[in-house]
């Protein structure tokens, strides 16, 4: 288990959800990414994606003026 980071700062929707999704393929069960971002609409477009796709939510806010969702990765069968 190891903990990530993505920066999608600057990004308007869909870009953030997208380099999400691209960015959790390469994780592996267990670990940990922390979504960083200026768009406010990735608190619910992430966490959205998360829930669709199996990943767990730990966390999400603001830090500073930026937004962030903190995710666990979520594979079935591990």
């Amino acid at each position: 288990m190891a903990d990530y980071e993505l920066n999608a700062c600057r990004l308007l929707c869909p870009l953030p959800v997208i380099k999400t999704q691209n960015r959790v393929r390469e994780l592996a069960h267990g670990d940990v990414l922390e979504v960083l971002a200026t768009d406010p609409g990735v608190l619910n477009d992430v966490p959205a994606w998360a829930r669709i796709n199996g990943h767990r939510v730990l966390e999400s806010g603001r830090r500073d003026g930026i937004v962030f969702v903190q995710l666990q990765v979520v594979r079935e069968g591990a």
